[in-house]
């Protein structure tokens, strides 16, 4: 991923953020993303659910930032063994969520699965919904 052109990394903590304007983040707390969303460009905090909520506080996002989440129907292919969820396909691995938010923004996947492991499994469980 550290390899396109279209993603950009940035190390936690960190003391500056690149500029955000016209930035969506992905969260649980927003509407859902859509086409209407396909000019943005996409804020992904990645790591660990109690991590990623510790750094979402400790980040100081613009106000401008629009927050956006993905539909609860998509299940994860990566094997969860975390305890608190409901099932163990809920939550998704960062690199899927990634993937559908390019996907129901209207924006091209190519490649973006290429190196992950449970790629297959993941679309298999999920291909009713993203035909």
């Amino acid at each position: 991923m550290e390899s396109r052109s279209d993603c950009v990394f940035v190390r936690y903590p960190c003391k500056e953020l690149p500029p955000l304007d016209g930035y969506l983040v992905l969260d649980l707390e927003g509407g859902e993303i859509s086409e209407e969303d396909q000019g943005r460009g996409i804020l992904l905090i990645d790591a660990t659910w109690r991590y990623a909520e510790q750094m979402n506080k400790n980040l100081s996002l613009p106000g401008t930032i629009v927050r956006r989440s993905l539909p609860q129907h998509f299940r994860t292919a990566y094997p969860r063994t975390q305890t608190g969820c409901a099932s163990p396909d809920q939550g998704l691995a960062s690199i899927e969520a990634l993937y559908l938010a390019y996907h129901l923004m209207g924006r091209s996947t190519d490649g973006l699965l290429d190196h992950y492991y449970w790629k297959d499994e993941f679309l298999k469980k999920n291909s009713a919904i993203l035909s």
